[in-house]
C-alpha cells in the first residue's frame, strides 16, 4: 500500500514529544514491511533542513480566505530515514525555527493542511491511505471528503491517530472561510461546541481512529476536554494501538551516544559503567540508587509535583538516593528544580532544556526513571528506560498502565502508583530504594525487562490491519 503520513512533527526533523518520535519511525518500519510509506511536514527552518541536500517535488497555490499563497514541496532525495520525506513550504507561515507557539498557528496548519490536500489532489494517482497526526492535521479527512476542489480524493480512506487530545485547535466560526469551497450542508462535520474543532471534526470525517494505547481510549470516553460524548459516540470505529520504540535507535548494546554499552547479559555492569560517569558529570554519588525524570516540566506530565516530592524523600531518607532532572517547560517548575541544585548538592542535579544525547546516557545510567503523568496517551520514556534496564516508576494511567507491571505482581518488574501527588510519589521513591537494596531481584528485573518487545515490527501489522479493513 502507499500510505501517506501528514504530521507537524517527524524525527530528526522537528521533535517536540511523543508525536516526533512515532512518525519518524512508523513509516519507516512500513516500508521495512514492503509498503510504500511517505511523510509530509512542514519545512520548518531547523538543523536537518539546512544538513541535507533537497530537490523541488511540485509548485503550487492556494488560498487561505482572502489571502493568496504559493507553496513548494521538496523531497529528501536518498531515502536516509528509511521513507520518503517531503517538506512543504509557505513564506511568511512555516518558515519558523519553532514548531508551535506562535499566535498564529491556527493560519500555519490550516494552510499546511490545504497545500498538502492540493498537493494530492494533483496526482495522476491516488494513495491507498491517507495518515493523519493530531490536531494540526485534522481538517484534512473533512476536506478530502467535503471540498468541492479535492473530490477526485473522496473515495480515499483517511486514518486519524490522536496522541494528546487535550489539544484540539480550536478555532472561531469566523475562521471557517480558510476552508476552500466546501459544502456546507456539512458544517456540523466541523463544529464542536461553536467552535471550529479540528480534532473533532477528524474523528467525524475519517474512516477510523486510533490512539496510542487502549487504557488511553477508554480514558477518552470520560476525560478527553469536552469531546467525551463524541467518542463515546464514535466508539465502534475508535481502537487503541500501543506505539512501539524503534530498536535501531534504542539499543544499548549500539547506542551511539554511549561510552560504555551493554546487553541483557551484561546489564549490571555495563548499567554501573554508565552511572559512574553519569554521576561523575553531575556530582552525584554512584553508590546510591539514581532517580531520573526525563521529559517536559508541564502539568501533564505532573512536573510540578516532583520538586517537592524529591525534597520530601531526600528529607525522611536522607542519603538514601540521587535525582536528576532533564526538561524544560513551564517557567515556575524550571525555577524550583533551579533552586534545589545548590542546598541539595550531592543528592540533586538537574540540566533546563533538551538533550538527545544526554537523555540517551541517562537511561542507561539511571537505576529508576519517575514518570508521574496526569496524562500519558502512550508514553515512550518508559519504554526506553525498559529497554535500558531502568525500571520505571509510573503512575497507573493511559499507555503507562498497559505496559508497566508493578513489581509486587508475579513477573512484575515496575513500580505503579494511583495519584499524581508528593505522598504517591515519596511512597513510591522508598519502595524503589528498598528493591535497590536487593541486587537479585533488580538483576531479575532488568533482565525481564529488556526483553519485553516493544518493537514496531507487530505494531505495523496491527496499522496494515486497519488499513485494509478501511479500502
Amino acid at each position: 500500500m502507499e500510505i501517506i503520513h501528514v504530521s507537524a512533527e517527524c524525527y530528526p526533523v522537528a521533535k517536540a514529544g511523543g508525536l516526533g518520535d512515532v512518525v519518524g519511525a512508523l513509516p519507516k518500519y512500513q516500508c521495512k514491511a514492503g509498503h510504500i510509506a511517505k511523510v509530509v511536514m512542514p519545512m520548518y527552518r531547523t538543523k536537518f533542513l539546512y544538513d541535507n541536500e533537497w530537490t523541488v517535488d511540485f509548485k503550487g497555490s492556494a488560498n487561505l480566505g482572502n489571502w493568496f499563497f504559493d507553496f513548494t514541496i521538496i523531497k529528501e532525495p536518498t531515502n536516509k530515514l528509511g521513507f520518503d520525506l517531503f517538506l512543504v513550504d509557505i513564506n511568511g507561515l512555516l518558515d519558523r525555527q519553532k514548531i508551535y507557539g506562535y499566535d498564529d498557528d491556527p493560519e500555519r496548519f490550516t494552510a499546511f493542511q490545504i497545500a498538502v490536500v492540493s498537493w494530492m489532489s494533483s496526482w495522476e494517482h491516488q494513495p491507498d491511505i491517507v495518515h493523519c497526526h493530531d490536531h494540526h492535521t485534522g481538517f484534512i479527512p473533512f476536506m478530502m471528503q467535503y471540498c468541492y476542489d479535492f473530490a477526485r480524493l473522496r473515495n480515499v480512506p483517511s486514518i486519524f491517530t490522536i496522541h494528546n487530545a487535550q489539544y484540539q485547535g480550536w478555532m472561531g466560526w469566523d475562521k471557517s472561510r480558510y476552508i476552500p469551497r466546501w459544502d456546507l450542508w456539512k458544517r456540523g462535520m466541523l463544529d464542536w461546541a461553536d467552535s471550529m474543532n479540528p480534532l473533532a471534526s477528524a474523528v467525524k470525517c475519517a474512516a477510523k481512529i486510533t490512539t496510542v494505547s487502549w487504557s488511553y481510549l477508554n480514558e477518552l470516553r470520560v476525560n478527553s476536554n469536552g469531546l467525551e460524548k463524541l467518542f463515546e459516540y464514535e466508539k465502534g470505529k475508535c481502537l487503541g494501538i500501543l506505539n512501539g520504540i524503534d530498536n535501531d535507535v534504542w539499543d544499548p548494546a549500539t547506542d551511539k551516544y554511549l561510552e560504555s554499552h551493554f546487553s541483557v547479559k551484561t546489564v549490571t555492569r555495563g548499567k554501573q559503567k554508565n552511572k559512574a560517569l553519569l554521576c561523575s558529570q553531575f556530582g552525584l554519588d554512584p553508590e546510591k540508587p539514581l532517580f531520573v525524570f526525563i521529559g517536559r516540566l508541564v502539568g501533564e506530565k505532573a512536573a510540578d509535583i516532583l520538586p517537592d516530592a524529591i525534597k520530601s524523600a531526600l528529607y525522611h531518607m536522607p542519603d538514601q538516593a540521587c535525582f536528576l532532572v532533564l526538561g524544560s517547560g513551564e517557567t515556575q517548575v524550571e525555577w524550583a528544580f533551579q533552586q534545589m541544585t545548590e542546598p541539595y548538592k550531592g543528592s540533586f542535579n538537574t540540566v533546563i532544556g533538551y538533550d538527545e544525547t544526554l537523555s540517551h546516557k541517562m537511561y542507561a545510567g539511571a537505576d529508576f526513571l519517575l514518570m508521574p503523568s496526569r496524562v500519558e496517551p502512550c508514553g515512550l520514556n518508559q519504554m526506553y528506560a525498559m529497554r535500558y534496564g531502568t525500571v520505571p516508576i509510573v503512575r497507573s494511567t493511559g499507555g503507562l498502565q498497559d505496559t508497566v507491571v508493578d513489581m509486587g505482581d508475579p513477573d512484575g518488574f515496575g513500580v505503579r502508583f494511583n495519584h499524581a501527588s508528593v505522598s504517591d510519589v515519596e511512597y513510591s521513591i522508598g519502595r524503589a530504594i528498598s528493591v535497590y537494596k536487593d541486587s537479585e531481584h533488580m538483576e531479575k528485573m532488568r533482565k525481564h525487562m529488556m526483553q519485553i518487545d516493544h518493537s514496531w515490527e507487530s505494531t505495523v501489522d496491527q496499522y496494515t490491519a486497519v488499513y485494509e479493513s478501511v479500502r
